[in-house]
């Protein structure tokens, strides 16, 4: 039988205290406020939204992964939902969470009916659980949705934990990262530590991730090998395999959610050591360009000994692909927030000093060669904003502050009032869309304009492993 999520109604009050301090202010911030609510008000009613969606399946180049699924964060009404409860955070008798509550009634009634939903943040239950605690007002709403959900997601989290743990011939990307795999799922369950069944699950999340950068001869043990990489293409650039340096798929997703794990208090035996051996790691195999310190987006593992021989690693700057690009789920400003993360987890300036240098070379880049031309989160300029702006609040250097005003303006002149949503999505070779999910969208421009702009910390994007 499927899945019965009721959603239950709820009465208590927000607290907008906190310490987030905003980049703008003066006519800047209202032009980024205003843009921010125009977006939401094109994406307020499910009508609009779904003919957003139809439009966008018509422009993409790419319509096997471009559809909207109502109950995901990445292209449905519960990415919506974060950015409705961010909106009652920022505006709070504005109605948005009667919006958010009626879109989040939508994605539950598609969960329903779907039948078994993946676990990942981006794909699944997780994710769907992450909408509705955004909109929550801190767990204070849809409590007993909330509850059903984690019990769903406790029941497949800890077998695919145990799953992971005993596994030592290489694994696919999408069994650790933030997308599907298990960093992406400790993400929310960290949010939910102080419920008994998300405790027990997450300690078990914690201990895969920890088994997973315990020491090997020869390779990590996040290795995909050939066979397990996603695509033919991807097969030919690394025919033996390869170490994912990306913060979206690679490595750096465990080491952010390890990192605030520990930074919030959890602990289990190896937990440091696991941390400072997946920072060491990325320091060691930069692939640095012109401007300064970089990654490639994998290294390449290669046999040494020939076909059937061990995997060795290889050498990062002989990557295939080259430096990166400056992005959120690859490049240089994913790992350095990473690695900031992991400096202030176990008290290490040199993994602070890279993160940081790592971050004012990406501004030493020339936009022209930064490869984020859409204004949207995943690979483009709002990604790099909402990085920069936590670089801004805890660091406090005027570099990232005054980048961070740079980044609006440059968000601000992709600004098309007249197309559907108001921030159109670049694809390949100048191709636009009209995109209403949020990971590629629309959404995550208004969401880090109002995170620029306002006082409200932005605990959203936890769902990006930056918080």
């Amino acid at each position: 039988m499927a899945a019965q999520w009721t959603i239950s109604k709820g009465h208590a009050e927000l607290n907008n205290g906190g310490n987030w301090k905003p980049v703008l202010s003066g006519e800047l911030a209202n032009l980024a406020v205003c843009a921010a609510r125009d977006v939401s008000q094109r994406l307020r009613t499910p009508d609009a939204v779904e003919a957003a969606a139809a439009i966008a399946r018509t422009q993409t180049a790419f319509p096997r992964s471009t559809h909207w699924i109502p109950y995901t964060i990445s292209q449905g009404y519960a990415g919506l939902a974060v950015l409705w409860g961010y909106l009652d955070s920022c505006f709070v008798n504005e109605g948005w969470d009667v919006t958010g509550r009626e879109h989040l009634e939508l994605a539950v009634r598609y969960a329903e009916t779907a039948g078994d939903l993946p676990l990942g943040l981006f794909s699944g239950l997780s994710g769907l659980a992450f909408g509705a605690l955004q909109l929550s007002r801190g767990g204070t709403r849809y409590r007993r949705l909330l509850t059903r959900l984690d019990d769903a997601i406790c029941d497949q989290a800890i077998p695919l934990a145990d799953a992971l743990r005993v596994q030592h011939n290489g694994v696919t990307v999408g069994e650790f990262d933030v997308i599907s795999g298990l960093s992406g799922v400790g993400a929310y369950l960290l949010c939910r530590r102080d419920q008994p069944g998300p405790s027990a699950a997450l300690s078990s999340v914690i201990s895969a991730l920890v088994e997973l950068a315990s020491d090997e001869a020869t390779v990590p043990r996040w290795v995909t090998p050939a066979e397990l990489l996603w695509d033919e293409g991807m097969k030919e650039i690394y025919p033996d395999g390869n170490l994912n340096c990306g913060l979206a798929h690679g490595i750096p997703g465990p080491l952010a959610f390890l990192s605030q794990s520990l930074r919030e208090g959890l602990t289990t035996d190896g937990l440091p050591r696991a941390i400072t051996r997946m920072a060491d790691w990325l320091c060691e195999n930069r692939c640095d360009d012109t401007w300064g310190i970089n990654w490639p987006n994998a290294v390449p593992v290669d046999r040494s000994d020939g076909p059937g021989g061990a995997l060795h690693a290889g050498d990062s700057r002989s990557a295939p692909d080259g430096p990166s690009r400056c992005a959120w789920c690859y490049g240089s400003p994913g790992i350095a927030r990473a690695l900031w993360l992991a400096g202030e987890a176990v008290d290490r300036d040199d993994y602070r000093s890279l993160a940081v240098s790592s971050m004012e070379d990406v501004f030493r880049r020339p936009i022209e060669v930064r490869r984020i031309d859409s204004p949207t989160f995943c690979h483009g300029v709002a990604g790099l904003l909402e990085i920069t702006l936590r670089f801004a609040c805890e660091t406090g250097r005027s570099v990232f502050i005054e980048e961070s005003r740079t980044l609006v303006k440059q968000l601000l002149d992709s600004y098309q009032p007249n197309s559907l949503l108001g921030f159109r999505n670049l694809e390949v070779a100048d191709r636009e869309m009209d995109q209403p999910g949020l990971l590629d969208g629309a959404p995550s421009v208004a969401l880090v304009l109002l995170a620029a702009a306002t006082t409200v910390e932005p605990t959203w994007d936890r769902l990006f492993l930056l918080s």
